[in-house]
């Protein structure tokens, strides 16, 4: 290609990008400040709604197969796009993956909010694309709509760029989609913010030096510790969804059966601490409020739990409230600040169950500040080496 014509190409990605970034971060805006209104109201009245997590369930199903039966395949759809394995994204898949979202969390289960987020931006991007006929569609505008969706609901585009072109595929970035991309999630983040929709972050004010051979054999038992936590969450959320799915294989009696225990033990165990976002869990851990020595396992099993059965939402938040409530345990073991530690397994959690690297860095940047940038690329590069190429995303394709 031509200087001339790679120039026009890259101008007209980044016209899109903008574009996505402005109806993406609407979306987002919509999505979650709805979302935060229904967390609150079910926190108030969880031992009323709880109970009804199994009929809950039911009817998330009953909404995917009436309307649009292929929108169940999910985030597994937006990587087969992206490799161009098929090239359908039904639109129908927006207004779905939000009401069932909203439904899962209103009624108790565990579970996250980024891939709803990621859905929407990329089934949107790869309908302008298509209509448009833009040239690679399949994959860059894919990753422009991801990094809209996830930029705009957390409000960190630098992250969200990087998120959108680690998880297409593993061990190679993406250059060209880059700079649209990175407009897609500013902007996004930018008509979100104008919204309503209020960024997280926390500024850290305690800090180490890594002068001590006890620190950094403990900074290095951290980066092991996180890595191995993202691990197990990503495979046992994987195996599950196969041991279910091969188990019970009428959609509709695994979620209402199964949704059942699911229930009642999220009402028994701390009155719905675990249900929803595991947000109280993160504010509780960077607030020096109680965090209990296994409130990361619990997060951790409740939500692979409530995924696995077939109830939507997402990953991430989850694994943030994991790796903070973790961090604070093992900083208290450690005898290093446990503030700090929360940020860092916030991080780096995340960065091995998605198997990402720089996107996780990017993360503790944009929520934590800069301060402590060599403690955050020192642990997530560790636990990004403990992963081992295991993802949330099962279907990322691999480059060696």
């Amino acid at each position: 290609m031509q200087k001339k014509d790679y120039i026009i190409q890259l101008l007209k990605y980044i016209i899109m990008a903008i574009v996505v970034g402005i109806i993406v971060g609407t979306i987002d805006a919509l999505f979650g400040r709805v979302l935060i209104a229904i967390s609150e109201f079910r926190t108030i009245h969880y031992q009323y709604l709880l109970p009804f997590l199994p009929i809950a369930g039911l009817v998330i199903t009953a909404m995917y197969y009436v309307f649009s039966k292929l929108s169940l395949k999910g985030m597994k759809l937006i990587f087969e796009v992206g490799q161009q394995k098929t090239d359908a994204i039904p639109l129908l898949l927006i207004p779905l993956v939000m009401i069932g979202t909203w439904l899962t969390h209103l009624f108790g289960g565990s579970a996250g909010r980024e891939g709803v987020a990621v859905q929407i931006g990329a089934t949107l991007s790869h309908a302008l694309g298509r209509k448009l006929n833009f040239p690679e569609n399949g994959r860059i505008m894919l990753v422009i709509g991801m990094a809209a969706g996830f930029g705009g609901l957390f409000q960190t585009p630098l992250s969200a760029t990087f998120f959108a072109i680690e998880v297409i595929v593993i061990g190679k970035m993406d250059y060209e989609a880059l700079l649209p991309a990175l407009a897609s999630a500013y902007i996004a983040a930018f008509t979100s913010h104008s919204l309503g929709l209020e960024k997280f972050s926390v500024a850290i004010k305690n800090t180490i030096n890594l002068t001590g051979t006890k620190t950094i054999i403990s900074i290095i038992i951290l980066g092991i510790l996180f890595g191995l936590t993202g691990r197990l969450f990503s495979f046992s959320l994987s195996k599950l969804k196969v041991f279910m799915g091969e188990t019970i294989m009428n959609q509709y009696l695994r979620i209402g059966v199964m949704a059942i225990p699911l229930a009642a033990l999220l009402f028994i165990i701390h009155g719905s601490r675990y249900s929803g976002l595991g947000t109280n869990i993160i504010s509780a851990g960077f607030a020096g409020q109680t965090i209990y020595s296994y409130d990361w396992l619990l997060k951790l099993l409740f939500t692979i739990f409530t995924l696995a059965i077939g109830f939507q939402g997402g990953e991430v938040t989850p694994l943030f409230s994991i790796g903070t409530s973790l961090g604070v345990i093992l900083g208290g073991l450690l005898g290093l600040p446990p503030m700090l530690c929360a940020a860092l397994g916030y991080a780096a959690v995340f960065g091995s169950a998605t198997n990402t690297l720089i996107a996780p860095i990017m993360i503790g940047l944009e929520v934590f500040g800069g301060a402590d940038m060599v403690l955050f690329v020192i642990v997530c590069v560790i636990a990004y080496g403990v992963n081992g190429n295991i993802s949330i995303y099962a279907q990322e394709k691999i480059y060696f």
